[in-house]
């Protein structure tokens, strides 16, 4: 009798839908503070016009959305095991990305070679607690001992942690001009404590989709409003207080609006969509090419698509969505192109000659020889 091999099964479309929009949020961003809109175009005395509001709003997201990822992997690797072949997947995507962009613009007249940056693109560890790749990167590592000390402890110690940790890395940090005592990694952590408590420990208020949905809209206004508000103070006192309250991920609404967002999403309990599924399995990539460096970031919103140029524009709002949507399809094809011809034949080979088991086999019997 032939043996019949169980196929994993779908993962359902919900949080894939949120994945996506996440990354929308993260590039509509970017077309603001990446392109000198945020720092060179708004000031204190056009903070409150029209184009300058929209810009403000529209580019509101990015600290939120990186919350959001940070939740959906969370949510999913703490019940998960992290092997090599997972980790690899990320190293060589973002080295891939790294070196071909960094000779494409080298090509293209933008950069001098080094080979240094050569190197540190190839290991992308040089930006920990700056760069997000290398940060996330590094903190993917502490994931299998994170489950461990999750498993180690009960609920009420999980909480307790998730409360000390709030109080101290986001309470405290947002009210009070203090100096940032978490940095991007740690931060990840604690999103990391949140996102498994909601997975190991269901209570019946997180499956509630009207109580989330709300809270999700409340939690978006008070952002919003807040970047508002900063624009007037911006306007009156000359304080740039546009992105106070949203400015960086510890913050109290980029926090609050991720999590009511997160649990809104989760429970929508959308039956498996392939087309949502495949678009998110490249969000990440969309990430790794569109924001991979200070070159990129100059070509693509300044040379390129001449967002400053458009400011004072009435076709500021059709360009800036028209923008952000067609830099998402365009690196997602890119990223699809990669994972389907690259990197799904790789780890064809790498499954069909064993790899990770040699080398498991490698370590395992170095330590005996080490122990006898």
């Amino acid at each position: 009798m032939e043996k019949q091999t169980l196929k994993p099964k779908a993962r359902e479309s919900s949080l894939e839908l949120f994945r996506i929009i996440t990354m929308l949020v993260i590039v509509a961003h970017h077309y603001v503070v990446n392109s000198g809109i945020s720092s060179q175009m708004i000031t204190a005395a056009n903070a409150t016009d029209l184009n300058s509001l929209f810009c403000l709003l529209f580019g509101w997201g990015g600290k939120t959305g990186i919350n959001c990822f940070l939740l959906i992997t969370g949510y999913f690797m703490c019940r998960s095991n992290i092997t090599l072949k997972k980790f690899l997947k990320l190293f060589l995507s973002i080295s891939f990305y790294n070196v071909v962009i960094y000779f494409v613009f080298f090509i293209g007249g933008y950069s001098d070679f080094s080979a240094k940056e050569l190197l540190l693109r190839i290991i992308p560890l040089n930006g920990i607690g700056e760069s997000f790749f290398s940060t996330f990167l590094v903190f993917y590592l502490f994931i299998p001992f994170l489950n461990i000390l999750i498993k180690g402890m009960n609920e009420r110690q999980h909480l307790s942690l998730i409360g000390i940790c709030l109080l101290f890395f986001s309470v405290v940090q947002t009210l009070l001009k203090v100096a940032n005592g978490v940095r991007y990694i740690g931060w990840f952590m604690v999103l990391y404590f949140i996102a498994s408590y909601f997975r190991i420990y269901p209570k019946p208020i997180f499956s509630k989709t009207s109580v989330w949905g709300i809270a999700t809209v409340i939690s978006l206004l008070l952002s919003w409003g807040s970047v508002v508000v900063g624009a007037y103070t911006f306007k009156n006192t000359g304080t740039p207080m546009q992105y106070f309250y949203v400015s960086d991920s510890n913050k109290i609404l980029a926090l609050v609006t991720a999590v009511s967002a997160f649990l809104f999403f989760k429970n929508l309990k959308m039956k498996y969509i392939p087309v949502i599924n495949v678009v998110a399995s490249s969000a990440f990539g969309v990430l790794m090419i569109h924001a991979n460096s200070n070159n990129m970031r100059k070509w693509l919103w300044s040379d390129t698509l001449k967002n400053t140029q458009m400011f004072s524009s009435d076709k500021l709002i059709v360009h800036a969505v028209v923008s952000v949507l067609g830099v998402y399809v365009v690196c997602t094809v890119i990223d699809l192109l990669r994972i389907y011809l690259l990197e799904k034949p790789f780890f064809k080979l790498y499954d069909k000659w064993d790899v990770e088991n040699k080398i498991k086999r490698i370590f395992i019997s170095s330590k005996t020889e080490t122990n006898q």
